[in-house]
């Protein structure tokens, strides 16, 4: 099936009252288990390249990319790539070259006005080359071997009024929000604001982005959905399901020195996950 795009599935899925959910690869299994996942599900879904990703690559984009796109053309459910976390404007620029119909913008890290003039002229370079563009606004935290952040701190959420205020002046195509989630999560603990997220939904016109969604139990994924997620961003759950399979492997077999024999494991591990997910989610069929 043709590569489709970021735009169109969110659009999609917010016609059918639903959300997109958006899986985060890092090898060939990754790839291989999401588009697998997706298909026993029946449903579409975003294979997602993060920063991260692409320094673990050596710093190069184009052999995870091409080995994305290479398995999106052979799924037989929608599938669209996604360029996550960027904070470097060369590999912002490397995106559409590689496949890539969307990119999430990260100057998250930096005080709002600076957040927002960088954010404002990724957007603005972006539209000129038609990707669709997120971007983050309140501190998700977690992210590059940080102590997880924590959500529920004073100042750690979304404000409505500036989430309103940076969408206005950036133009972005959607907004990832702070309402409780946080990235790396290894256990589903996370209690989200469903208050919160019903005034930002109230106040903006563009789909939210649900971060951190590996440690968010299924109920509140539920909820959030309900409440105006657009896109549910996953990672970390997949990499503990490879991660849980592969150890339960060499601890039965510690004599295996074939690494197939433990990653095929490892990779029908993450499909489940990935089906289980997209199942949860309530995402309807392609």
């Amino acid at each position: 099936m043709p590569l489709t795009t970021t735009g169109e599935l969110i659009t999609r899925a917010a016609r059918l009252r639903t959300a997109v959910a958006a899986f985060n690869i890092i090898t060939l299994e990754h790839i291989e288990a999401v588009v697998t996942g997706a298909e026993t599900a029946g449903a579409p879904v975003v294979l997602q390249v993060s920063e991260n990703a692409v320094k673990f690559r050596n710093g190069h984009l184009q052999p995870v990319a091409r080995a994305a796109v290479s398995a999106a053309e052979q799924a037989v459910v929608p599938v669209a790539l996604h360029l996550d976390h960027v904070q470097s404007d060369d590999l912002l620029r490397r995106a559409p070259d590689a496949g890539f119909s969307s990119v999430m913008y990260d100057a998250a890290r930096l005080p709002y006005a600076e957040n927002l003039t960088a954010t404002q002229a990724a957007t603005d370079w972006a539209h000129t080359q038609g990707l669709w563009i997120e971007a983050e606004l309140g501190q998700i935290g977690g992210k590059d071997g940080r102590p997880p952040l924590d959500a529920h701190a004073p100042g750690a959420r979304t404000d409505p009024a500036e989430a309103r205020d940076f969408v206005a002046r950036t133009g972005v195509d959607a907004l990832a929000v702070a309402v409780g989630s946080t990235h790396a999560m290894t256990t589903r603990t996370a209690s989200l604001d469903h208050a919160l997220l019903k005034r930002l939904s109230a106040e903006l016109a563009v789909p939210l982005v649900l971060h951190g969604s590996s440690g968010v139990p299924d109920d509140e994924l539920v909820r959030a959905v309900e409440g105006g997620i657009g896109k549910v961003n996953v990672g970390t759950a997949l990499n503990t399901a490879l991660t849980r399979a592969v150890r339960d492997h060499l601890g039965r077999h510690p004599e295996t020195v074939d690494p197939r024999s433990y990653l095929a494991g490892g990779r029908t591990a993450m499909a489940d996950e990935v089906a289980r997910i997209i199942r949860v989610l309530g995402v309807s069929p392609s």
